[in-house]
């Protein structure tokens, strides 16, 4: 039973070198250990820390990001909108100078077709007043060619004139 039950001494030994230890290891050991737990505490808040603001920063950069390809598609539906207005603005007005262009040329044809026509009628009344002067020439020719027909036509002429 002796080992059960320690004798006064050996209690008094045994919390001496107890105490002993215990106030190296707290003057030399507890401190440094202590800091030491400290700085890592610290150190991992600090890294929390930043990885919480490199958090925010990235939901912000997403939002920022999000609101920039936002507002580029919005100014590349502009940008293709105001294209197709003016492709159909330069395709009407194409067309409206193509219509211009085809009517100025009708009303040319127009005028120039009239022209021709007055021209070849004239041509048609010189030729027609030619040959009727021809065939009146040849006629009173024929039929002048005695005398006495020559006086008969020139009395007629004389008494048509002589009423009107």
């Amino acid at each position: 039973m002796e080992l059960v039950t320690p004798e006064a001494g050996l209690l008094f030994w045994m919390l001496l070198s107890f105490t002993i230890v215990l106030i190296i290891l707290k003057k030399f050991a507890w401190k440094p250990i202590l800091n030491s737990l400290k700085e890592r505490e610290d150190s991992i808040a600090d890294a929390l820390q930043s990885a919480e603001k490199a958090k925010e920063e990235m939901k912000k950069l997403k939002a920022d990001n999000e609101a920039v390809i936002r507002q580029a598609k919005a100014e590349r539906e502009k940008i293709l909108q105001e294209a197709r207005e003016i492709k159909i603005k330069i395709v009407d007005q194409a067309k409206e100078e193509a219509s211009q262009e085809a009517n100025k040329m009708i009303e040319m044809a127009r005028v120039n077709i009239r022209n021709e026509e007055a021209k070849a009628l004239e041509q048609i009344k010189t030729q027609v007043a030619e040959l009727s002067v021809d065939i009146a020439g040849k006629i009173l020719r024929e039929k002048l060619a005695d005398s006495k027909e020559q006086k008969k036509l020139v009395e007629k002429y004389l008494k048509d004139i002589q009423l009107n």
